[in-house]
């Protein structure tokens, strides 16, 4: 299969403190990849390390087939666009309205017209099921819809990476359910390629073609979500239980 990230050794400390003390990993073309572990395990650091932003110790990120620390900052953006992000808090700009926040990301196709550019808000809405929202303010939703909102974001320069941190997090396990079965729909319609940390397991299992345990900056354990949830490692079976 088509690798789309590959990560060799990477290491990354502050000061004393080893956060990722040795990872590898490899994302095929159209994947879902899950990392799971405990907070401070350095899960959202590997995120970074891969985007660079933040440099790590030692070791390899390959994207697209391109050396990460070797590209100078021009290159770095042409990959960094291929790529969307859905945070914790979904990030929405509070000011905007549901279409201005969608519209944002839009600024950087200098010669796309208003007609594409209200298509294209209309159809990121329209896949994320929350169209009638689009003349609301954030204030206005609820945590569901704000992330269902921040998602559609993400997906209105049809990214082929897509990085989720925590992306149930602070919701009811109904809205969480509904998240998870959300990023199953998107890897289906745009053939992303992704990573998603999380600690909620129910979401794992959902979205999870391979789930990987990170424990003090190690790999733990790896497989599918019925391998890894039948591992002997007491540290794996403590997510599971």
């Amino acid at each position: 299969m088509e690798s789309i990230i590959e990560i060799q050794n990477l290491k990354k400390s502050f000061g004393t403190n080893k956060v990722l003390a040795d990872i590898s990993l490899k994302v095929n073309k159209g994947e879902n990849l899950v990392i799971l572990g405990k907070s401070g395990t350095g899960k959202s650091v590997l995120i970074k390390c891969i985007v660079r932003l933040i440099d790590a110790d030692e070791g390899t990120v390959m994207v697209f087939g391109k050396k990460m620390e070797d590209l100078d900052e021009r290159e770095l953006n042409e990959i960094r666009k291929k790529m969307g992000f859905l945070f914790q808090s979904a990030a929405l700009y509070d000011s905007l309205s549901v279409r201005e926040n969608l519209e944002f990301p839009l600024r950087t196709l200098p010669d796309i017209s208003t007609e594409d550019a209200n298509k294209r808000v209309e159809e990121a809405l329209q896949n994320v099921d929350l169209k009638e929202a689009i003349e609301k303010m954030p204030s206005e939703l609820s945590g569901g819809m704000r992330k269902r909102v921040g998602l559609a974001r993400s997906l209105i320069l049809k990214p082929e990476i897509m990085f989720y941190d925590e992306p149930t997090t602070g919701l009811d396990p109904v809205t969480s359910r509904g998240i998870s079965q959300l990023i199953v729909s998107v890897r289906k319609k745009y053939n992303t390629s992704s990573i998603i940390i999380t600690h909620d397991i129910e979401c794992a299992r959902i979205t999870a073609d391979r789930v990987m345990v990170i424990e003090n900056g190690l790999c733990i354990a790896e497989g599918t979500f019925d391998e890894v949830s039948k591992s002997e490692n007491n540290n794996v079976k403590a997510f599971f239980q």
